[in-house]
């Protein structure tokens, strides 16, 4: 069932938004400061309004599953943003004891199945949960995002054409941020309109949508939620939005290479800015609430910062555990 798009419902979706990109551009802070490491982290500063206005679409029995650009899809589901950063900086007290890491967020209790690092193979993933809540009529939808690198792998097409055949409840969205790691859509793709890929299997095609205005984003998920929580089968959805920074936060030359472009949407085009005009535009002396918000989301990102930094590292003993049933 659709949400009353009121204020309270949109300030909401306000500080999801602000949440993400505060704690994105933390994390990259710490990752130059080398206290979050590994090879590659991925954020979703930009895409803040493809995630939020989707996920608002959903039931809490429904699943969601995503590849590595994960920490703002689970500070959207409610994950605690302390277990996140801890996770982050692989402490114990992570959301998966610090043996995750930044792309390998889940929980569980929020039927939030992951981030995965293996470019497309979330989505075979996606299909077999979709095809146990239907198998056990539990009633709910799955959403997956694709990132638009990964709409030429095999995982894709096998994924998209199973879950056709056997009209299973999946909401795919495919998050076109236009760059595949440094390679144009255009440059990679025969079809660079990749929501027509729904035609090949005959699932119904939602087109494209502005993902930059979670307005925009939410109209249409709601749709294709209710289109395939009716039992009509899948659904393809394509989010045209824009990462700020490069594939990963090691790609320091991203911001050099699409300079003109990335000042575009961060200037015209920015999730936060197109709902705070929104938000400004309908409701009157909102400007006191909105930066209360802003200050509220700054005091989460640090304290979710000191909690990780005192937390403890994993032992041995944590290094060894659940590898075999006990």
């Amino acid at each position: 069932m659709a949400k009353k798009l009121n204020k309270e419902t949109l300030l909401d979706w306000y500080r999801q938004i602000v949440l993400i990109r505060e704690f994105e551009e933390k994390c990259d802070e710490l990752y130059s400061q080398k206290q979050i490491t590994g090879v590659y982290m991925h954020l979703y500063s930009g895409h803040e309004a493809s995630g939020v206005g989707a996920l608002a679409a959903l039931e809490p029995h429904d699943h969601v599953i995503t590849a590595y650009r994960d920490h703002g899809l689970a500070l959207i589901l409610g994950i605690d943003p302390n277990k996140i950063m801890a996770e982050m900086m692989g402490k114990k007290t992570g959301t998966s004891g610090g043996k995750g890491g930044s792309m390998h967020l889940a929980s569980r209790e929020h039927n939030f199945w992951g981030g995965y690092a293996i470019v497309g193979g979330h989505l075979p993933l996606a299909a077999g949960i979709a095809l146990e809540a239907q198998y056990n009529e539990t009633g709910a939808v799955v959403v997956c995002f694709i990132g638009d690198g990964a709409t030429n792998n095999g995982y894709f097409h096998e994924a998209l054409n199973m879950s056709a055949i056997w009209n299973l409840p999946v909401v795919w969205i495919i998050e076109n941020n236009f760059v595949g790691m440094g390679t144009r859509v255009e440059d990679a793709s025969g079809q660079p309109e990749l929501h027509k890929r729904a035609i090949a299997y005959g699932m119904k095609d939602m087109g494209r949508v502005d993902a930059q205005d979670v307005l925009k984003v939410y109209e249409t998920a709601t749709k294709a939620v209710e289109h395939a929580r009716a039992g009509h089968g899948p659904v393809l959805i394509e989010h045209l939005t824009y990462r700020y920074k490069g594939h990963g936060v090691s790609d320091r030359s991203y911001d050099t290479r699409f300079a003109e472009e990335l000042h575009e949407y961060k200037t015209q085009r920015d999730p936060i800015t197109l709902l705070r005009n929104h938000l400004t535009e309908k409701y009157k002396n909102i400007e006191d609430e909105l930066h209360a918000i802003h200050q509220e989301v700054k005091d989460i990102v640090e304290r979710a910062v000191e909690f990780a930094e005192s937390s403890p590292e994993p032992t041995f003993e944590d290094l060894v555990k659940h590898v075999y049933v006990e």
